[in-house]
C-alpha cells in the first residue's frame, strides 16, 4: 500500500452520513457529512455516497487513484463475510447487500461492519482505548450500543449480533419495553431516552426538585437536565443517576466477568456528563465484578466523539487490505 494514499471511512446514521479521507496512521485529512436519504427504503444512499466521494476528490484536485478502499458502518447486524446488512430499521434496509452494491458503484474494495463496532475500533486505535487489545466500548446515546474487542478482534458472534450491550437484560421483571421487543434492556435505563423516561415518570413526586421547575418552564426534560441537576446536588436527580449507574455498573461487570477487558470506554452523548456518571458506575462495577476482573479494568470517557466511526472504518479496511 502506498504511504501517502487515503482510506475512506464512512459512518451511516439515520439523519447524516459522516465521511472522511484518512491516512494509514489514522489521521483525518478531510471530513464532511451528507444527508441520509431514507426515501424508497434507502435505495439512493449508496449512489449518494459514491457521488460524494467523486465530488470531494474533484474539489481537492485528486483522482480515485488516491484512494485505497472504503470502510463503512451501518446501524444493524452485519454478515461479515458478505457485507450483508441483515436489517437497518432506520434506513429501511433488509437483507441489503451493502458491500457488493458500494463496490459496484465506487470501483473500490469495501468492507462493512456495524456502526457501534466501528466506533469501538476507532477508540481502540486512536482514542481512549489507547491501543489496548481488550476493550469494551459502550455508546450511550439515543440508544445504547457497543463493541467488544478481545485480543485485538471485534466480536461479531455467529450471526452478527455480538456486542449488543444495550440489550443485556438489566431489569429482569417489570422493566420498560424496548424497541427490540424485549423488556428491561439496559437501553431502556441508560440511554438518553431512558433517562428522560425515568425522570418524567417520577418528577411529579418531587415538586421541590430542580427538574420539576425545569419541566414547568420549558415543558420538556433532557438527559443533560438530569445531569446538570445532579451536579447541583439535587436529591431527585442524584437518585436517577444512581439508578442509571447501578444498572450500567452491573451490566458492565457481568459482561467483563466474561471477557476480562483492560479498558472500558464510555462514549455517546450521555458520556459527556463526565465524572458525575463515571464515578458511581465505577463503584457499582467494583461491587459486582470478579475481583481480578475489576483489578484489570480501567474506565475512561471516549475521546474521538463523532469521528470514532469513520476512524474505525478506516482501520477496518486497512486491516482487510493488509491480509491480501
Amino acid at each position: 500500500m502506498s504511504n501517502n494514499k487515503w482510506l475512506v471511512g464512512i459512518d451511516i446514521g439515520g439523519t447524516t452520513i459522516k465521511m472522511a479521507f484518512i491516512t494509514k496512521s489514522g489521521d483525518i485529512e478531510h471530513k464532511w457529512e451528507i444527508t441520509t436519504n431514507v426515501e424508497n427504503q434507502g435505495e439512493n444512499i449508496i449512489l449518494d455516497i459514491a457521488e460524494a466521494i467523486e465530488s470531494k476528490l474533484t474539489e481537492l484536485g485528486e483522482t480515485k487513484d488516491q484512494l485505497l478502499g472504503i470502510g463503512i458502518g451501518a446501524p444493524g447486524p452485519v454478515q461479515m463475510d458478505t457485507g450483508l446488512i441483515y436489517e437497518a430499521v432506520n434506513l429501511g434496509w433488509k437483507d441489503y447487500h451493502l458491500r457488493d452494491k458500494l463496490q459496484a458503484v465506487s470501483g473500490l474494495p469495501v468492507v462493512v461492519d456495524n456502526d457501534a463496532n466501528l466506533a469501538a475500533l476507532g477508540e481502540m486505535w486512536k482514542g481512549a482505548g489507547d491501543k489496548s487489545k481488550d476493550v469494551v466500548v459502550v455508546t450511550l446515546g439515543t440508544g445504547v450500543g457497543g463493541g467488544i474487542i478481545t485480543n485485538g478482534q471485534i466480536i461479531h458472534g455467529v450471526n452478527g449480533a455480538g456486542g449488543e450491550i444495550g440489550h443485556i437484560t438489566s431489569i429482569p421483571e417489570g422493566g420498560a419495553s424496548c424497541n427490540c421487543g424485549k423488556n428491561g434492556c439496559l437501553e431502556t435505563v441508560a440511554s438518553a431516552t431512558g433517562i428522560v423516561r425515568q425522570a418524567l415518570e417520577q418528577v411529579d413526586n418531587h415538586p421541590d426538585s430542580q427538574l420539576f421547575r425545569t419541566l414547568e418552564v420549558s415543558g420538556k426534560l433532557t438527559a443533560k437536565d438530569v445531569f446538570d441537576a445532579a451536579k447541583s446536588d439535587d436529591p431527585f436527580a442524584l437518585q436517577i443517576v444512581d439508578q442509571i449507574s447501578f444498572h450500567l455498573g452491573l451490566a458492565l461487570a457481568n459482561l467483563s466477568n466474561g471477557v476480562n477487558p483492560e479498558k472500558i470506554v464510555l462514549g455517546g452523548g450521555v458520556s459527556r456528563a463526565g465524572d458525575i456518571l463515571l464515578n458511581p458506575v465505577k463503584e457499582y462495577f467494583r461491587r459486582f465484578a470478579f475481583p481480578r476482573v475489576s483489578k484489570g479494568a480501567e474506565f475512561s470517557i471516549a475521546t474521538l466523539g463523532n469521528d470514532a466511526g469513520v476512524i474505525g472504518a478506516a482501520w477496518l479496511i486497512m486491516e482487510e487490505l493488509n491480509k491480501k
